[in-house]
């Protein structure tokens, strides 16, 4: 007692050594466009960091901060625990003191395998699986035999064993039963082909009755077939006897020669599928991703009608529900049920199974159930659902690092997030995030503000202080900070409309609905309420529409906005043309590549469980290309100048002149259409921050030719300053013709709309309904929804 008398009534200037450490040093960061960067940020306190797309936040928060102290703590394990985990190389910055344990909450999508759920990434698959093995009536085993990843197996045999000097051998057998359902082995979906794409039945082999990317008449796949002797090739498959018909699409591999040359013969159907099926459908060429949307079809298992789960799983139940009963409700319900389970034997299972599910409604996603397929969350959702584990965490003086946590949020969902994260700091912990919307920075305890522009224009701090700060500070965040967009003053006229009728996904409730076309259309409302199931799943995705979804851009460190738009090819062919030589020189990964780091412009040294170390390549100095192919030259520059350009230098270089490339430059203005003007043509890809992956995935998609244009938030990782532009743009879309569907919570996006329809009232059951259709000006007369509320607040009406 006496102690803690003393301590109260010491001076501050006995204040102990451990307590002075409550800042995080960050001197000399030069990561990605980082310009010598030097910050001060406060422990134990939510530090919002902000500026335009491109301007360096990711670059500081999380490949400089986060990516250190992962790598140190990395660095206390041993040598062989190290070597399974991923190598991370030390940031370039002089100092970083202070660093806590960091906890990375990013928005990377989740893996898109069939077999994980939102319930196997967040254990609660796992603790309903004990739940069940525990209480479920009939039992039926161990919690594996829940599990819709377990195969049941069995099997018997002879082991030898050695016993007292001798070899004995025993009978031994072994069974194991899990809950895999047999038909579709888990997948709950059994994928069918369909025959009448794979050939015509009116026509003979000889004829060319197959239609498959391939497998043209006169080619090895065809004379497999037409020359195996098992059917007539003169005949038509519509003719072929029961046998005939078997051998053609089902024939278990069979050895044989044809035209002397040993082969193996497989039917068609499982050839197939070993040939194009198991290959990811991104990395196929477009004719065969074509021919198998076409060919294939899902359908759902009829035995175990999409659960997953065998029929033994499904047969053990607790009050009357089975496994597959509990993952399908919403968690919401869920949450309920378990709460009127009351077995002592099972109480700390009970109670951390509870604490999870009450998690996922506190969080906002309450709406979602434990079988939705993980790799059909936004990133959103993504983010929210890894936020779970961290949140009843008794961790303190953690470092938590969020990237824009309020995407994919209403704005009524907004307060909900930025409640969590002032929770999270009140605990005594570091929350930094990177973000832009103004609710969730007016909460901030210290803003940085990076810019004053994207790209090379960026990398420097702007502003570092409070958000009143900020709001009178001259920088373009603080401009924007208070900006309102006001409602369109005269609305489109539609030219016509696009029907939905009884749209019954998710939890779609037979909506019917006319979306207008020829304007620039806004579905809006709650997360969950139902808003990508009516447009991405009702809208048909015909030739007519063009669909930008927030799925990752994949792309290696060879990768660069020049190879992902093809705009390469044409800057290769007016080189090749221009010099007349060949344009697989002009490629840094074909004929022209520097021998010594194969067109990398860097040489990789692996260092097993340490950092590997990439130096610049000494032979072509980091340009890529063999020295011969830099003599060759267009409008005065080589192809490594080129490259180097930013979009904008670019566009004017090849508008006019010797250099002109009208291809090059149709491709050029549809970047610098979308903001990215700033961007370097060679930059890799892996260091684009988010909103520009987006952006550079718009300006490929506005170039194919589709009537109707649907985008799936196109604001996420946008600046304030930045949405301006992409209104423009949407404006210029509509105005050439083309109708614009937008699924968007951004209230500028919204009072810019010709017509909105909101969805809700609530997420999930309580959601799946048109709440209101209209104009903005009508939907902020009314306030009948919540949206109709936050857009009145927003355009201050």
């Amino acid at each position: 007692m006496a102690r803690a008398t003393r301590t109260d009534t010491q001076s501050p200037a006995a204040r102990h050594d451990a307590d002075s450490h409550d800042l995080i040093r960050v001197h000399g960061a030069r990561v990605n466009n980082l310009k010598d960067v030097s910050i001060e940020i406060p422990k134990r306190r939510l530090t919002v960091f902000t500026g335009v797309s491109g301007s360096g936040k990711s670059s500081l928060v999380f490949d400089t901060i986060a990516a250190e102290s992962q790598r140190l703590i990395n660095e206390t394990y041993s040598a062989f625990v190290q070597g399974f985990m991923p190598t991370l190389a030390r940031p370039e910055v002089d100092v970083l003191e202070g660093l806590t344990t960091a906890i990375i909450v990013d928005q990377q999508r989740m893996g898109a395998d069939p077999r994980s759920t939102v319930g196997t990434a967040t254990d609660a698959n796992a603790m309903l699986r004990i739940l069940f093995s525990r209480l479920g009536k009939p039992h039926i085993g161990s919690p594996k035999a829940f599990s819709f990843n377990v195969a049941s197996i069995s099997g018997a045999g002879a082991v030898t064993v050695e016993r007292a000097g001798q070899t004995v051998k025993e009978r031994r057998s072994f069974s194991i039963t899990g809950g895999m359902c047999p038909r579709c082995e888990g997948r709950g979906a059994v994928t069918d082909l369909d025959p009448a794409q794979l050939y015509d039945d009116s026509k003979s082999l000889n004829e060319g009755a197959m239609t498959i990317p391939g497998y043209k008449a006169g080619g090895w796949n065809y004379r497999l077939y037409s020359e195996s002797g098992f059917f007539d090739p003169d005949k038509p498959i519509r003719k072929f006897t029961k046998k005939e018909l078997q051998d053609f699409l089902h024939r278990e591999p069979t050895r044989m020669k044809i035209a002397g040359i040993n082969m193996t013969y497989e039917g068609l159907v499982p050839r197939i599928r070993k040939s194009m099926l198991a290959k990811d459908r991104e990395g196929m060429q477009p004719h065969i991703r074509e021919f198998v949307d076409r060919a294939v079809t899902f359908t759902t298992c009829p035995d175990c009608d999409g659960t997953r789960l065998s029929e033994g799983a499904r047969s053990s139940k607790i009050k009357d529900i089975s496994i597959a009963d509990a993952c399908a409700m919403q968690i919401s319900d869920l949450a309920e049920w378990v709460r009127g389970l009351d077995e002592p034997s099972v109480a700390p299972l009970l109670a951390t199974l509870r604490h999870t599910l009450d998690s996922f409604v506190e969080i906002g996603l309450g709406y979602l159930s434990l079988e939705r397929p993980a790799g059909t969350l936004s990133g959103g959702e993504a983010q929210r659902v890894k936020m779970i584990r961290h949140l009843g965490s008794a961790l303190t003086d953690t470092t938590y690092v969020f990237d824009e946590p309020t995407t994919g949020l209403h704005p009524h969902d907004i307060q909900r997030m930025n409640e969590l994260l002032l929770r999270l700091r009140d605990k005594g912990n570091t929350v930094l995030v990177v973000e832009h919307k103004p609710q969730t920075i007016a909460i901030a305890d210290h803003v940085v503000d990076l810019g004053p522009g994207a790209g090379t224009a960026g990398g420097t701090v702007c502003f570092e202080g409070t958000v009143e700060g900020l709001r009178s500070g001259d920088t373009i965040t603080g401009r924007h900070l208070g900006d309102r967009a006001a409602l369109r003053e005269k609305v489109r006229t539609a030219s016509g409309t696009l029907e939905i009728r009884g749209a019954s996904a998710h939890n779609l409730r037979d909506v019917d609905v006319d979306i207008p076309l020829g304007v620039l259309t806004v579905v809006t409302g709650v997360a969950g309420s139902g808003k990508s199931s009516l447009v991405h799943g009702s809208i048909p995705s015909d030739q007519g529409v063009v669909s930008v979804d927030q799925s990752p851009i994949r792309g290696s460190r060879r990768s660069n906005p020049a190879t992902y738009t093809g705009l390469l090819d044409p800057i290769r062919k007016a080189f090749a043309k221009a010099n007349g030589v060949k344009p697989a020189l002009f490629s840094a990964n074909s004929e022209g590549a520097c021998p010594t780091c194969n067109g990398a412009g860097v040489i990789y040294t692996d260092l097993a469980m340490m950092a590997g170390v990439a130096t610049t390549c000494e032979e072509c100095e980091g340009k890529r290309f063999e020295a011969s192919v830099l003599e060759y030259h267009l409008g005065g520059r080589d192809i490594s100048e080129v490259l180097a350009m930013s979009v904008a230098e670019a566009e004017e270089f090849f508008g006019d002149g010797e250099a002109r490339t009208p291809a090059a430059h149709r491709i050029l203005g549809r970047l610098a259409d979308v903001g990215l003007g700033y961007l370097t043509l060679g930059q890799p890809l892996t260091t684009l921050s988010g909103g520009e992956r987006q952006r550079l995935k718009l300006a490929t998609h506005m170039a194919e030719k589709g009537g109707v244009y649907v985008l799936d938030e196109p604001t996420t990782g946008l600046h304030l300053a930045d949405v301006e532009q992409l209104l423009g743009l949407l404006d210029r879309l509509v105005d050439s013709g083309k109708s614009v569907i937008v699924i968007e919570h951004h209230p500028a996006v919204m009072a810019h709309a010709d017509w909105i329809i909101d969805l809700g009232p609530g997420a999930g059951h309580d959601g799946g309904r048109i709440v209101f259709e209209g104009t903005p000006a009508d939907l902020v007369a009314a306030r009948s929804t919540l949206t109709g509320e936050h857009l009145a607040d927003y355009v201050g009406a």
